[in-house]
């Protein structure tokens, strides 16, 4: 019997202090370095996105046609990384692959040569941070394409980031209404205060390893299907209900078998997920263009007929299933888009936490037997 008080999850202790996201409990808005969500995803390329949860500011335009100079050389798959992901089982969990091939990219970039001097700069983890965030989409576009028997798509230069993610999934050149749905649902995804992977990616820093091997743990935390993945099962609850009609009696027999529902509530948002307006708005123009009407009536019964039973409100995975459907994407791709979005957060916390490091390492409450002798065992 232990006399500590113990939190388990870590419920309700603060681990340290961060400037770079925060859940207003007034507003009930998720804020990036001060700036709610919702209003970044309204206005801006998600590539400014990413140089304001790294550097704390919105960039200018030159600072964010530098990102875009700097991030164009490191677009294309790189025969390393094909290699490695060709040399998985057909059937690997894509999660598996993306994490194999940051794993390639971080023993290319040499990182452990300093770790025992000094250890990069801020400066040098910032260009390793955008290197890798140009990097992932191929590698994303590329496990979709390998799962269908086809060949890797080359980026475009003339491109945007989040137009040019969607020609090498699809080969073709996006519509205007899928880019900026796409852009709205990579800036909801891209950061999310000390979750699981990202608290994973700040322990593994506070070791002062390198970058990428925190990035790696990330993922790794990530594929849990108790913090990534919610949006897959999600498109799979879609599946197997079928019709709007059909979503009481599926319901039904779900909640009878005490099913969790995917898609519903949130750990940190008791009022609804500041998120999710914004991500459905994106579904519905996709819905219009895709002429999806069907796909929609499902959405809001499955809300509706869950609200009203439960009193609990979808989250951000709820919408964004669908819509990444409707853009095109097969499921398994859904995980890995997450990566694609979340690994700025990560290395913005990856770059905080090595500013003021502390090693991570709580206690633990000892439950276990008392000391006690090994049979036969005699002092010396």
């Amino acid at each position: 019997m232990t006399e500590h008080e113990i939190h388990r999850g870590l419920a309700g202790i603060y681990a340290d202090s961060t400037a770079i996201s925060r859940v207003d409990p007034d507003s009930n808005s998720l804020l990036y370095r001060g700036y709610p969500v919702q209003q970044l995803a309204d206005t801006q390329p998600f590539e400014a996105v990413a140089l304001l949860l790294w550097n704390g500011e919105l960039p200018t335009q030159d600072e964010l046609e530098w990102l875009r100079v700097n991030g164009r050389p490191h677009r294309p798959l790189r025969d390393d990384v094909r290699a490695a992901l060709d040399a998985l089982p057909p059937g690997a969990h894509p999660m598996d692959e993306i994490r194999t091939a940051v794993s390639v990219i971080g023993a290319r970039e040499g990182e452990g040569e300093s770790l025992h001097e000094g250890g990069p700069t801020r400066e040098e983890n910032v260009a390793r941070s955008l290197r890798l965030f140009a990097a992932l989409p191929a590698i994303v576009a590329y496990g979709q394409r390998r799962r269908h028997g086809l060949t890797p798509v080359p980026p475009r230069e003339d491109l945007t980031y989040a137009q040019n993610f969607l020609w090498m999934t699809h080969g073709e050149l996006p519509d205007p209404v899928v880019v900026d749905a796409f852009n709205r649902s990579m800036i909801l995804y891209a950061e999310h205060t000390f979750n699981a992977s990202t608290f994973t990616a700040r322990v593994i820093a506070s070791t002062l390893s390198d970058l990428h091997s925190a990035v790696v743990g990330a993922i790794g935390a990530l594929k849990g299907p108790l913090h990534g993945g919610a949006n897959e099962m999600v498109m799979h609850t879609f599946d197997e209900i079928g019709t709007a009609d059909a979503v009481g009696p599926w319901l039904d027999q779900a909640l009878a078998a005490h099913r969790k529902i995917m898609g519903f509530g949130h750990r940190v948002y008791k009022h609804g997920d500041s998120r999710v307006p914004t991500m459905r708005a994106a579904l519905g123009t996709l819905v219009e263009h895709y002429d999806r009407p069907d796909l929609l009536a499902l959405y809001e019964a499955l809300e509706r007929e869950f609200v009203e039973r439960k009193g609990i409100y979808p989250n951000l995975d709820f919408p964004s299933g669908p819509a990444y459907h409707l853009m095109g994407f097969d499921t398994p791709t859904f995980t890995p888009l997450f990566v694609a979005a979340r690994v700025i957060g990560w290395t913005a916390h990856i770059l905080e936490q090595q500013e003021h490091n502390a090693l991570i390492r709580p206690l633990a409450a000892y439950t276990g037997a008392p000391e006690r002798q090994v049979p036969g065992w005699s002092a010396p």
